[in-house]
């Protein structure tokens, strides 16, 4: 049985093409610089207030089967952030890098589901590119929002 850390970790060392560094939740950055760009961060939190509030029933939910194991569904977001905010020529010179990024990180998580068997059956993943701050800057990036099965 995988603990919810454990497979944070396992989330956080994917080997992504083109990311230069994925960071774990010890690890994430107070800033980050263009140098450390494009970069995943493990975020098991909702940054944005208006989706948390519109998904709240997804984020943690348990439930029991009479003579069955007991599990829990957890929402976890990887968060892409790609550049930031009104660099180079805008959306249209980074677009094309951000969509080979999302499709090798689709690649990547496909070739295993199940993040080394710490989920209980294969990540549901929902891919949202957009607009995203995080430690007082705004970045284009992808949000990979996972939805994970594990034993409780």
């Amino acid at each position: 049985m995988a603990t919810f850390r454990a497979a944070l970790m396992q989330l956080s060392n994917l080997t992504v093409s083109g990311i230069r560094k994925n960071y774990d939740l010890d690890e994430l950055p107070e800033r980050l610089e263009t140098a450390q760009l494009p970069a995943l961060l493990v975020m098991p939190i909702e940054l944005d207030r208006r989706l948390l509030f519109q998904r709240r029933e997804d984020g943690l939910q348990t439930a029991a089967f009479s003579g069955a194991a007991k599990t829990i569904s957890y929402r976890v977001t990887h968060q892409l952030l790609h550049a930031p905010l009104g660099t180079g020529l805008g959306l249209r010179s980074h677009l094309p890098r951000m969509v080979e990024l999302i499709d090798n990180y689709i690649a990547t998580i496909s070739a295993d589901v199940t993040l080394g068997d710490s989920l209980l059956s294969p990540v549901r993943l929902n891919v949202e590119p957009g607009i995203f701050p995080f430690a007082g800057g705004e970045f284009y990036g992808c949000a990979f929002r996972h939805s994970w099965l594990l034993e409780a």
